[in-house]
């Protein structure tokens, strides 16, 4: 698994091509305040579910308050096949305070 800042992601949104799938993994009520534009939510508990939903080559960074919870199933992920994952450190909270203030925090 790779990792990359809030910063970096950033950057790194503004020239990937094709742009990786970001996966949220929080629960609703959290996406509801605040995520970043373009996320796919599926809620950490739902994963297991819905894994044969994501394509297996495709990157993912997967999103979360503050990259505990997006590390743990980026784990999984990976013990599942797939082989390009990113766990964004510093979650969404990071993101608000490296990329975007004007986010809603919580």
């Amino acid at each position: 698994m790779n990792y990359m800042t809030p910063t970096q992601l950033k950057e790194y949104l503004e020239h990937a091509n094709p742009p990786p799938l970001l996966l949220d993994v929080r629960e609703p009520w959290e996406y509801e305040i605040c995520h970043i534009e373009g996320t796919r939510l599926i809620p950490m508990s739902q994963v297991p579910g819905k894994v044969n939903e994501l394509e297996r080559d495709q990157e993912i960074v997967v999103i979360c308050h503050h990259g505990r919870r997006s590390e743990q199933v980026g784990l999984y992920l990976q013990r599942m096949g797939f082989t390009r994952i990113v766990n964004l450190t510093g979650g969404v909270h990071g993101w608000a305070r490296e990329v975007d203030p004007s986010m809603p925090t919580y």
